[in-house]
């Protein structure tokens, strides 16, 4: 993987999508004017291990108008956008992540009336990332919700269980059947992660969602990192399986998972994700048209990925990409199709039969 992603400015196109889907709302502060801070602590967590995140503070002098922004900017992400709730709301905590390519802030907002709190995270814009926002929320189960205006972006908290913590504390407890559920999430995750070119989904980069459902527990894997979209060359780095932090996951899978129950899950979801790129409608095929025509890789990642995929694909058409936006569209292309074609030699061979 490259050391350093570059961040891609977002371009006139993609600014009239993110307009008309209402993903653009003018906000009072900025990614940086958090930077001004006058001070830090480490955060630790539970086992006073660091957490790679310093709690920043800022002087009496700018302290008042960033906690006032950062009450509108909760109000409009969560709200109305009114300043109504504003006397109901105080600023917790206000951290810097040094660590990674985005380096977010993240935002502590607490209802002072019940003590109920919640997350959100400043980061600065970056064209990629909002791609893999937009397809994480049309092409998962899950919907996503996020402002963007001019170099800032702000992203909602994914709730869950960082998935090395779930790894490393959790996943030796689970049952036998708990184990089973997982490896099969864990398939269907990784497939998930290929098909729409989402990468880097090291255990760090995901969370693990418990649902209690009568007298079990059902995981959920969601992806909580969109840095890594549609920007490596290597097909690898798309697949969570081959990340070495991932190597208890997969060994799940090996023990609890028949070659043909991993299949059948493979198949769910390409079957998933293309009702889902059918039922988006406009909204997808508007962005697939912008991401064609922008930048936001590399010459070479895009000649090397497009080779890769024509090879595992056996589709010429990949060799004629010349952006990553092109890439990724024909392997939403190439899964779409193949829904297709199944569904109609399966509407014939029914009609054959009656």
């Amino acid at each position: 993987m490259s050391k350093k992603k570059p961040a891609y400015p977002v371009s006139e196109a993609l600014d009239g999508y993110l307009k008309h889907y209402n993903r653009k709302s003018e906000i009072p502060i900025f990614y940086d004017d958090l930077l001004r801070f006058s001070g830090s602590v480490v955060v630790y967590d539970n086992n006073d291990e660091d957490t790679l995140w310093i709690r920043v503070y800022y002087s009496e002098f700018d302290r008042k108008e960033i906690d006032d922004s950062l009450k509108k900017v909760y109000s409009i992400l969560h709200s109305d956008g009114s300043n109504n709730i504003h006397q109901y709301l105080n600023v917790d905590a206000v951290d810097f992540c040094t660590f990674g390519n985005s380096k977010p802030f993240r935002i502590k907002i607490r209802n002072i009336l019940n003590d109920n709190f919640t997350y959100f995270y400043i980061k600065r814009t970056d064209a990629s990332r909002i791609y893999g926002l937009e397809l994480e929320h049309m092409l998962s189960p899950y919907n996503l919700n996020f402002l963007v205006y001019k170099d800032t972006l702000i992203e909602e908290h994914i709730a869950g269980i960082p998935g090395d913590e779930f790894i490393k504390n959790m996943l030796p407890k689970c049952s036998e059947p708990e184990k089973a559920q997982l490896a099969k999430e864990f398939v269907k995750f990784n497939e998930r992660c290929m098909i729409r070119l989402l990468g880097d989904m090291r255990s760090y980069n995901y969370v693990i969602v418990p649902t209690h459902d009568f007298d079990h527990v059902v995981y959920k894997i969601r992806a909580i990192d969109f840095d890594q979209q549609c920007f490596e060359g290597k097909l690898k780095v798309y697949r969570p399986q081959f990340f070495k932090e991932n190597f208890q996951m997969v060994e799940m899978v090996r023990k609890k998972l028949l070659r043909d129950s991993v299949d059948q899950y493979k198949l769910e979801e390409r079957s998933m994700v293309a009702k889902r790129i059918l039922s988006s409608g406009n909204r997808i095929k508007k962005l697939r048209a912008i991401c064609r025509e922008d930048t936001i890789s590399t010459e070479e990642n895009i000649a090397l990925l497009k080779d890769q995929i024509g090879n595992l694909t056996s589709d010429p058409n990949f060799a004629k990409c010349e952006t990553m936006g092109e890439v990724l569209d024909l392997a939403l292309n190439f899964v779409r199709r193949n829904y297709e074609d199944v569904s109609m030699k399966q509407i014939i061979e029914q009609n054959i039969k009656i």
